[in-house]
C-alpha cells in the first residue's frame, strides 16, 4: 500500500433498516485526495442479496441516516460543498435533509449556524429530534461584521471549556432540537449553557431522554448524567445523580426503563482512566441504575461504538482482544449473546424485528455491510471488492510475546513481500486504553509496503482484554509499558530470519508517542532511531494545556508530582542519543504543540539529530481524520526518515 492509496479506503457507517427489513441504508466515506477533504454518498443494499446495492444519494458528503418507522422517509445529515468564488470550494455545516424513499430529491430541514448531528425519528414519523450547538451571540459568524480574531475575551471559570477537534466548547453549548416533517421552524427543547447530547424518543412519543451535563460542578467533572422530558422542553428531570459518565441513552420497549452507555466515575466524579465502559439501565419511574454489563469483561469499542434497541435485549458493539463484537445483552443483565465474533470489527450495526444488518470490517477489507444469517454473515455490498489486490494489502499473523513476569503480550505483525532480511518497526498505539486489531490499518501498511516489518500489539494499558490489563499501568506507565513492548518485539524478532533485528524504529502517536520517548530514553541501544507524534512529554506542562490534563494527567500517572516527574520523558532526554523525528499539529489541544517543541529543544541542546514536522491547521486526529493531503505529506515524511536511518 502507497500513502496515496488511501484514497481507495471506503468505510461504511452506522446502516439503518427498513422497518420491514427488507433495506438497509448506510453512508460510505472516503479521502478525496483532489478535493483535499473527505466525501460520503448514502447507499441502499436490499437484505435478501437479490438486487445489487445502489447509490442513493449524490451529495458532498452525506451521512448519519435513519429510517423513518412509517417507512417513507430517511433523515440523514448532509454537509454541501460550494465554491465561493475564490477557486476555493468550501465544504458547509452540516444540516439535518429528509429523502422520501419512494423517489425524489431530498430537503433540507435545518439551518444552523455550527451544523447539526444524530438524527432521532419520533415513533409516528412526524418529527426528528437532533443535536445542534447555539454560539453565543456575536461569536462564530452570528454577526458578520464581527471576524474570530476580533470576538470579545472569554471568561473561562472551569477546567472543562475547550475539546480537541472542536475547539472552545462554553460559549456555543449542545442542545436538543424538534424539527417537524411537513414544516416550520426548529424548535429548541433544552436550555442554559449545559452540554445536551444523543436524544432518543420513548415508545409512545411522550418522552425524550438525552444526557446532559446540568449539575452544579459541571466543567470540573467528568460526570454526566441521563435526563428526560417532554418534547416540548417541560417535565425536565434527571434519572441518574452523578457517579457516572454516561452517554447514548435509549428506551427499552415497554418504555419503563432507559439503557445507556457509561463509565463509573471517582468519589470525585473524575478518576475515569483506563475504565470499561459498560451498558446501564435505570427505570423511567425513578430509582439506582444497574450495570447491565460485567465491568470486568465488557467494554464499548472506542472509537465509535453504539448500541440498539431490540425487542429481546440491547446490541452492543465491544472490544474483545482486537476484535469488535456484537453483542445483545438481555435487559435484566446477565450473560450476552455474541452475535458476531471473530477476526474482525463490527463498525455499526441495526435491527429491524428479527433481522440484524452490520457495518464490519476485517483485515482484507475496509468495510461491508452484512447480515446476520444462520449464526454467520451474509455480506450484501462489495465496497471493497479489489482492494487488496489494488493496494498490494500485506497480511497480519499473530504473535505473543510473554513478559518477564509471565504475563502475555499479544500482538501483530505485518511482514513485506520477499524473503528480508526486512528492516523492523516497533509501532505503539495511543491511549493507552485502546487497542489494535482485526482490521485493515493504513499505517501498517503503508510501512510493509514500503519494506519495513511492523510489530504492533496490546501490551498492558489497553483495552479489550479486561479492565484489570489496562489499570495495570496506572502510576508507572513507562517502565510497565515498556516490559510489554519489549516482550513482544523479542517474540516476534526470534527465530524469524526475515526480520532484521539489527535495524529497528520505534513509532507512536499520543500515548503512543510518549512510549517512543520513553523508550528511545530507557532502551535507546535497541533502536536506530524514533519517530515520536502528538505525544504526552511533559506531565507537568500537559496537566494544564491539553483539554483534558486537569484530570486525564492524576488518573493515569498518579497525583504525587514526584511521581509524574519520574514518570516524564522529557525529564530523562539526557540519555536520548538515536535520532528522532518529532510531528505535531499546531492546532492539536489534547497534546498540546508546546509538548513537541520543548522536546525538540532539549535535544537541539542535547546534540541529538532531531526534525521537528509541524502541521498548520490540524489537530490531534491528524492521522485518521486530517486533510488527506496533509496525511499523504505526513507517511512521506516518516518513510523518508526511515529510509535515511534504517
Amino acid at each position: 500500500m502507497k500513502a496515496t492509496d488511501i484514497s481507495a479506503l471506503r468505510v461504511p457507517g452506522t446502516p439503518t433498516l427498513s422497518p420491514d427489513a427488507r433495506a438497509a441504508v448506510v453512508s460510505l466515506a472516503h479521502p478525496d485526495l483532489d478535493a483535499d477533504d473527505y466525501t460520503a454518498h448514502l447507499w441502499l443494499a436490499p437484505t435478501d442479496g437479490v438486487a445489487p446495492p445502489r447509490r442513493l444519494t449524490h451529495g458532498w458528503r452525506d451521512t448519519e441516516p435513519t429510517w423513518s418507522p412509517d417507512g417513507r422517509w430517511v433523515a440523514f445529515v448532509r454537509a454541501e460543498r460550494t465554491d465561493n468564488g475564490n477557486g476555493a470550494p468550501k465544504t458547509g455545516k452540516p444540516q439535518l435533509w429528509l429523502m422520501p424513499v419512494d423517489g425524489g430529491e431530498p430537503r433540507r430541514l435545518t439551518d444552523h449556524p455550527l451544523g447539526v448531528t444524530a438524527p432521532a425519528w419520533s415513533p409516528d414519523s412526524s418529527r426528528v429530534a437532533y443535536t445542534a450547538r447555539v454560539p453565543e451571540e456575536g461569536r462564530y459568524g452570528t454577526d458578520t461584521k464581527v471576524t474570530p480574531d476580533a470576538e470579545p475575551p472569554r471568561r473561562i471559570t472551569t477546567m472543562r471549556y475547550r475539546l480537541d477537534g472542536v475547539g472552545f466548547t462554553r460559549d456555543r453549548p449542545n442542545h436538543i432540537w424538534v424539527v417537524h416533517t411537513d414544516g416550520g421552524e426548529p424548535v429548541r427543547v433544552t436550555g442554559g449553557d449545559a452540554d445536551h447530547a444523543a436524544a432518543s424518543w420513548s415508545p409512545d412519543g411522550q418522552w425524550l431522554t438525552f444526557v446532559a451535563t446540568r449539575h452544579d460542578t459541571a466543567g470540573d467533572d467528568l460526570r454526566v448524567d441521563v435526563w428526560v422530558c417532554r418534547p416540548d422542553g417541560t417535565r425536565l428531570r434527571a434519572l441518574t445523580d452523578g457517579g457516572l459518565s454516561a452517554g447514548q441513552p435509549t428506551f427499552t420497549p415497554d418504555g419503563q426503563a432507559v439503557c445507556f452507555t457509561a463509565t463509573p466515575l471517582g468519589p470525585d466524579n473524575r478518576a475515569a482512566v483506563c475504565r470499561n465502559n459498560g451498558l446501564w439501565s435505570v427505570p423511567m419511574a425513578g430509582g439506582a441504575p444497574t450495570r447491565l454489563t460485567d465491568q470486568e469483561r465488557f467494554t464499548l469499542a472506542n472509537p465509535g461504538g453504539m448500541v440498539e434497541m431490540t425487542a429481546d435485549g440491547v446490541l452492543f458493539t465491544n472490544e474483545h482482544r482486537g476484535a469488535v463484537q456484537l453483542l445483545r445483552v438481555p435487559f435484566d443483565g446477565g450473560e450476552p449473546e455474541v452475535l458476531v465474533d471473530g477476526e474482525r470489527q463490527v463498525l455499526g450495526a441495526a435491527a429491524a424485528g428479527a433481522t440484524v444488518v452490520v457495518s464490519v470490517g476485517d483485515p482484507e477489507r475496509p468495510g461491508e455491510l452484512a447480515v446476520l444469517d444462520g449464526g454467520g454473515l451474509r455480506v450484501l455490498t462489495s465496497f471493497g471488492d479489489g482492494f487488496a489486490d489494488q493496494v498490494g494489502l500485506r497480511p497480519m499473523t499473530g504473535v505473543t510475546g510473554t513478559a518477564p513476569d509471565g504475563y502475555p503480550v499479544p500482538g501483530w505483525v505485518v511482514r513485506p513481500a520477499g524473503d528480508g532480511p526486512h528492516p523492523v518497526l516497533l509501532m505503539i498505539h495511543g491511549g493507552p486504553f485502546t487497542q489494535y486489531g482485526w482490521r485493515v490499518f493504513d499505517e501498517a501498511q503503508v510501512y510493509a509496503g514500503a519494506g519495513y516489518a511492523v510489530v504492533m500489539g496490546n501490551p498492558r494499558g489497553s483495552s479489550g482484554y479486561g479492565e484489570s490489563h489496562g489499570r495495570a499501568v496506572i502510576g508507572n506507565v513507562g517502565e510497565v509499558s515498556a516490559t510489554d513492548l519489549l516482550a513482544l518485539l523479542d517474540a516476534a524478532l526470534a527465530g524469524d530470519p526475515s526480520l532484521d533485528a539489527g535495524r529497528v524504529g520505534v513509532l507512536g502517536g499520543s500515548h503512543g508517542g510518549f512510549m517512543t520517548t520513553w523508550l528511545a530514553a530507557h532502551h535507546g541501544a535497541r533502536f536506530r532511531a524514533a519517530i515520536s507524534e502528538r505525544a504526552v512529554n511533559a506531565i507537568d506542562s500537559f496537566t494544564g494545556s491539553s483539554d483534558i490534563g486537569w484530570f486525564f494527567a492524576d488518573d493515569l500517572y498518579g497525583p504525587d508530582l514526584g511521581q509524574q516527574a519520574a514518570q516524564s520523558p522529557l525529564n530523562h532526554v539526557d540519555k536520548i542519543d538515536i535520532p528522532m523525528l518529532i510531528i505535531h499539529s499546531e492546532q492539536d489541544w489534547r497534546c498540546p504543540v508546546e509538548q513537541a517543541q520543548r522536546l525538540f529543544v532539549a535535544l537541539k541542546h542535547r546534540g541529538t539529530p532531531v526534525e521537528m514536522l509541524l502541521f498548520p491547521g490540524e489537530g490531534h486526529e491528524l492521522s485518521r481524520a486530517g486533510k488527506p493531503r496533509h496525511r499523504v505529506a505526513r507517511f512521506e515524511a516518516i518513510l523518508d526518515w526511515w529510509s535515511r536511518y534504517l
